[in-house]
């Protein structure tokens, strides 16, 4: 069973958290009390941004978090408690996944049907938001594309996850927004799978019908190397512990792995799908 200790599921307001601790190491700093305008000189930030964190009003840079933890030498506090923040900006039924997505060292995503949420671009991510609920504000909408590539930080990282993607072929068949979007999107995919910790797979269309083929499946392993499997649903995300199946899911993600295009032949397929929009 994966170690629950992992996740905060305390309910508590991580962002008034974020703050409260921001505004304490600051007025506790060793040499001398640091005014926000000091802290956001150190940090390369406005002191306007200070503010807004220390009252806990979003957003907090994605980039700040490990630079407090450097200035106040605070070994990854700031850090995981924007782990906090960033799981607890997502439903309910989501933000376990999200916690666990970015605490793993190993990430491995099937999808038949879309490009999975973690390396989707904006535009690509605006468009299916928004035909998934069209009463949605624009406001609201730009928010959940924030929140959405605000997951690809840990892919940017100093120590980033090691990513496997496989995609059926009809993602790229499948036209998400314009021609533009599209192109941007594949383009994305093509520079992810050329990174040293990620390798993007095709399953062709006329591939052999595998256990996995009805739903988007995700399998996650923690620094402990403990692996779960997220499958997602409409509008919920299963997490599966039991290890009997989750052998069984990796034996089967193994298996599509190997009836996939190889990385090579990938690349050049995206490519072709390319000059064709």
């Amino acid at each position: 069973m994966t170690d629950r200790s992992e996740v905060d599921e305390s309910g508590g307001d991580p962002r008034k958290e974020f703050g409260n601790a921001l505004r304490d190491a600051r007025e506790l700093y060793p040499e001398r009390k640091l005014t926000q305008t000091d802290l956001a000189r150190r940090a390369r930030t406005s002191k306007s941004a200070i503010s807004r964190m220390e009252r806990g009003v979003p957003p907090i840079p994605g980039g700040l978090p490990e630079l407090f933890d450097q200035i106040f030498e605070t070994d990854g506090l700031f850090k995981r408690l924007y782990d906090e923040v960033a799981a607890h900006s997502f439903p309910a039924r989501y933000r376990r996944r999200m916690a666990l997505e970015r605490k793993a060292v190993a990430i491995s995503e099937w999808s038949p049907t879309v490009v999975p949420g973690l390396l989707q671009t904006g535009g690509y991510a605006r468009a299916l938001l928004r035909a998934g609920d069209p009463r949605a504000s624009e406001d609201e909408i730009s928010a959940s594309v924030g929140k959405r590539l605000a997951r690809q930080d840990l892919l940017r990282g100093a120590a980033p996850p090691d990513v496997r993607v496989v995609l059926c072929e009809s993602v790229l068949r499948r036209r998400v927004g314009s021609p533009e979007v599209m192109r941007d999107q594949l383009a994305a995919l093509l520079s992810l799978g050329a990174q040293p910790t990620t390798r993007l797979y095709v399953l062709p269309l006329d591939a052999e019908p595998h256990p996995l083929i009805e739903w988007p499946v995700t399998l996650l392993t923690t620094p402990n190397h403990v692996t779960v499997v997220c499958v997602e649903t409409y509008r919920t995300t299963d997490i599966i512990e039991k290890p009997e199946d989750v052998r069984r899911a990796a034996r089967a993600y193994d298996d599509l792995t190997g009836e996939a295009l190889s990385a090579r032949d990938s690349a050049d397929l995206l490519r072709e799908r390319m000059e064709a929009l």
